[in-house]
């Protein structure tokens, strides 16, 4: 009988491996996509993430991060108030290093905003008694879910911008799948 059971062990084993590898369905406004396997998910650190996950690090430094909320940000409100969270290097402007881009999904359209350099970080923006946290070489990609309804969802990959370049492939793949 023993036997039998470390055979079914051995059996069950890769095929719980399998499922872990497979990623996380995430719901965004409707749209659903599978992260890709990679991504840990981690329980939200506030009431206002819905999902939240840690990427793998890269080059021993922190791996990135992404998060999803269901709040209902405009792209055309929230983009220019969150590149003034940037300070550019050097020699370049905000405009220099946040680009923007927009596609359709269908029920929704995607716009994206993406920044380098150094991000005036506070864990709670809109508190006054947040602390700055001034993060060197930096990047996020904010994108903004708006469904033909009017509502949204926001979602943000934020780390040192050699981990979300590392990333930034998977995380465009994976928003660009939502149906």
């Amino acid at each position: 009988m023993r036997s039998v059971a470390v055979v079914a062990l051995f059996i069950a084993l890769p095929l719980m491996a399998n499922a872990q590898d497979k990623g996380t369905v995430v719901d965004v406004g409707g749209f659903k996509a599978t992260t890709p396997a990679d991504w840990k998910k981690e329980k939200p650190s506030n009431l206002l993430r819905s999902f939240q996950f840690r990427l793998p690090e890269v080059k021993d430094l922190p791996g990135s991060e992404v998060i999803v909320s269901p709040e209902s940000p405009s792209a055309e409100k929230s983009f220019p108030r969150w590149k003034t969270q940037f300070v550019p290097p050097e020699g370049k402007t905000l405009e220099d290093v946040a680009k923007t881009s927009k596609w359709d999904v269908k029920g929704a359209t995607v716009s994206v905003l993406d920044v380098s350099g150094t991000w005036k970080y506070k864990e709670r923006p809109q508190d006054p008694t947040s602390k700055e946290m001034l993060l060197d070489n930096y990047r996020v990609v904010w994108v903004i879910v708006a469904e033909k309804d009017g509502s949204a969802t926001y979602i943000r990959m934020s780390g040192p911008q050699t981990s979300v370049d590392a990333q930034f492939k998977g995380f465009e793949a994976w928003v660009k799948a939502l149906k």
